[in-house]
């Protein structure tokens, strides 16, 4: 069975130890595996048609998805799947879909004006961030409307969040499948690329965090909690994260598309109105 992974660019651009690991693992279990870059190759979209037997999304950027979607309407066993995917890409969606499932997440607005948050952030602190943001690019915590007034004019859609106060450092959930590992370290725009600490978690933090691959569709995806004296709060959620920092992530994450190729657990897209 051929396998094909849609990966991004890494930073620092060397390959994932933990995609090198989990592709040996693969091949030892008789996978072909094959990966591009969507940005470093060029295809033809209007004639492009599946060649793998399953496609697996690793890369969040919005070319890899389009192309997701191509190979998606002609039938292909992608994994997460495509509407999940797509979906969950905008955190502006996310925070409905979170709302819908019963998932705490912070109050969240959107507009394209952002003075028009000024009234709320006289009330509470307000995150600030793109909807499609990753890797904590352009997150901005906003305490008062001059805060607010110092930001650039947004170039794409914001989405506005309750600050929720924290004990200091943000726990990051990795799942794969019914396997729950978390990590914490202190959030900035370069934590990213740096292996949080292993943590234990709590059942509470165990039962939200697989509630969220139900309630999203996914079965390979990270999120990232705030432990508040108001109790845990998801304030976003990725599909097929790092797993830095996690222990045997290669192995976990190996198992789960096996056992997806072989059909052996499946995944349903998130729908509003069952």
């Amino acid at each position: 069975m051929k396998l094909h992974f849609m990966i991004v660019r890494r930073v620092p651009p060397v390959p994932s130890p933990v995609l090198v690991e989990m592709y040996e693992i693969l091949r030892g279990r008789g996978y072909t595996i094959t990966e591009d870059i969507a940005e470093e190759i060029l295809q033809r979209p209007d004639t492009l048609e599946p060649v793998a037997d399953m496609y697996v999304l690793k890369s969040h950027t919005e070319l890899a998805l389009a192309l997701a979607g191509i190979l998606h309407v002609q039938g292909a066993n992608i994994l997460n799947p495509f509407a999940s995917c797509s979906l969950i890409q905008s955190k502006i969606i996310t925070s409905r879909l979170l709302l819908e499932g019963g998932v705490p997440a912070p109050k969240s607005w959107t507009t394209g004006d952002l003075s028009l948050a000024k009234e709320l952030v006289k009330e509470h602190p307000l995150i600030i961030k793109p909807h499609m943001g990753h890797r904590g690019a352009g997150v901005s915590l906003c305490k008062t409307p001059a805060d607010i007034d110092a930001l650039s004019a947004p170039v794409t859609p914001m989405i506005i969040q309750e600050a929720i106060p924290g004990h200091g450092e943000d726990l990051k959930i990795y799942v794969a499948g019914e396997q729950v590992h978390g990590v914490q370290k202190p959030f900035s725009e370069t934590s990213f690329s740096v292996p949080g600490r292993p943590v234990p978690i709590s059942d509470e933090v165990r039962e939200l965090s697989l509630k969220v691959g139900k309630v999203c569709g996914l079965g390979l995806y990270g999120l990232d909690i705030i432990e508040s004296d108001r109790g845990p709060f998801v304030v976003d959620v990725n599909y097929f994260p790092g797993y830095k920092g996690v222990e045997g992530a290669a192995g976990m994450i190996a198992d789960y598309i096996d056992d997806y190729a072989q059909g052996k657990v499946s995944l349903t897209p998130p729908n509003l109105k069952a």
